[in-house]
């Protein structure tokens, strides 16, 4: 059982003087107890309720009279009432002021009541004891690295936020070896610490998440195109350009430098696209492609008395009537020497004038052109040969059949330039009969191999 019967204390102190005397009885309570100026007598302070923190681990805080104490949460506590009620009443006495006068013929002065106040207590204006703050005075003891933390009737130091003790020192604590406070990275600092971000990313508001910044959004760095990835950004260009070294910016792409089979003649950079240009007499097909214009049918310049023979890359006007003395005219393009006239024994019967093109750097050995008789006589015998126009080689009859033969071109023509070529056909019979037919072949070679 606790009691606390004798833990005030009365201190009697006499004061004489040469006038009077007089003895003054001060109250002063102990440890543990407070003057109460309204009930005039010492009551108990519960530390349970001023001391920060007064039981640690786990423990309980219980109030008793001058002290407390710090027991298992599971105790169970009983309390004496009257021993309560008698603690309270001898912890303190009131103070009885006799005053005796020294001369019976003057007055007794003005009583006086003065109160004596604890440790870390000071008497007010009101003649109460007040707590006395050391922290604002400057009457602790707490280093310069401490914080002051006032208590009733005293005080305490503790370490700034941010920092533990460490004997008497107040060390640093690095939040960033304690489980994670941030997202990314943690910057300690002296009592505190902040977060960082990797690139491409920024602190959510609480300060410690990190999010991805959409850098198209907030401010596009991309020239033309661009596509946010978490933590980055990819940039990419628009057809016809291509990224340059800093992966941002975007550069034409010359298409006409990347192939030389772009364009089948002509190929023309532009900003972001090329285009595809012909020759004179072609026309571009299909955006890339030349195609021969047939000036026959769309400009025709020549005479009445000229046909128009289109090639490739351009065209030529021939006369209708092509047939030289003694030759005449029998047919279109056929020239006959009449057989009345005496001169015509020695010449061919007749001359077939034919027309055609080919282009520039043909391959070879090609079959171009195919000569056959056109009237078949019983008894006959055809033979072929070329007449003229093959000084250079450049051509072969090779006979097929006895009433026909393919021309060959052996050697490969560069244009533009023109072949006339005579193809004879030779006809004899048993009778001796003797005839030859001749047709002269115009062979136009295209400026361009297409």
């Amino acid at each position: 059982m606790l009691t606390a019967m004798f833990l005030a204390a009365l201190i009697l102190i006499t004061v004489h003087s040469q006038e009077t005397e007089e003895t003054i009885t001060y109250t002063q309570c102990t440890d543990g107890y407070e003057w109460d100026p309204v009930r005039q007598r010492c009551k108990d302070i519960d530390e349970c309720e001023i001391v920060p923190d007064a039981c640690k681990g786990g423990m309980k805080c219980v109030n008793h009279y001058g002290g407390y104490l710090c027991l298992p949460r599971t105790a169970q506590i009983i309390v004496n009432e009257r021993e309560e009620a008698a603690a309270e009443s001898t912890s303190g006495r009131n103070n009885v002021i006799r005053r005796t006068p020294a001369d019976p013929q003057r007055a007794p002065p003005n009583p006086t009541h003065q109160i004596q106040c604890a440790a870390g207590y000071e008497q007010s204006d009101h003649n109460v004891c007040q707590d006395i703050d050391e922290c604002a005075t400057g009457a602790h003891s707490c280093r310069a690295d401490q914080v002051c933390v006032n208590l009733r009737g005293s005080f305490t130091c503790q370490c700034p936020p941010g920092y533990q003790k460490r004997g008497e020192q107040c060390v640093d604590i690095d939040e960033c070896t304690l489980p994670p406070y941030c997202h990314h990275r943690c910057v300690n600092t002296p009592g505190s610490y902040y977060c960082q971000c990797n690139a491409g990313f920024q602190l959510a508001s609480n300060n410690h998440t990190c999010v991805d910044i959409n850098e198209c959004d907030a401010n596009n760095p991309c020239a033309q195109q661009c596509y946010n990835i978490l933590g980055s950004f990819i940039c990419q260009c628009n057809p016809g350009f291509e990224l340059s070294s800093d992966r941002i910016n975007c550069e034409d792409t010359d298409e006409c430098r990347t192939s030389s089979y772009i364009c089948q003649y002509q190929c023309v950079n532009e900003p972001g696209k090329f285009s595809c240009v012909c020759p004179e007499g072609y026309q571009v097909v299909g955006g890339r492609t030349c195609q021969d214009i047939n000036e026959c049918e769309t400009t025709n310049e020549c005479r009445e008395d000229e046909i128009c023979w289109n090639y490739h890359g351009g065209f030529r006007c021939y006369p209708r009537n092509p047939c030289q003395e003694p030759y005449v005219l029998t047919s279109e393009n056929r020239c006959v020497c009449p057989v009345s006239n005496a001169i015509c024994r020695e010449l061919p019967y007749s001359v077939v004038y034919k027309y055609m093109s080919i282009r520039s750097d043909r391959t070879v050995p090609s079959d171009i052109f195919q000569i056959q008789a056109t009237t078949i006589y019983p008894n006959t015998i055809n033979t072929f040969r070329i007449k003229s126009g093959n000084e250079n080689g450049e051509f072969y009859l090779r006979q097929t059949s006895a009433v026909s033969a393919m021309l060959v071109l052996v050697k490969s023509l560069s244009g533009p330039r023109e072949h006339i070529v005579d193809l004879e056909m030779l006809t004899v019979n048993s009778l001796n009969y003797r005839t030859s037919s001749v047709l002269r072949l115009t062979i136009i070679v295209g400026p361009y191999a297409f």
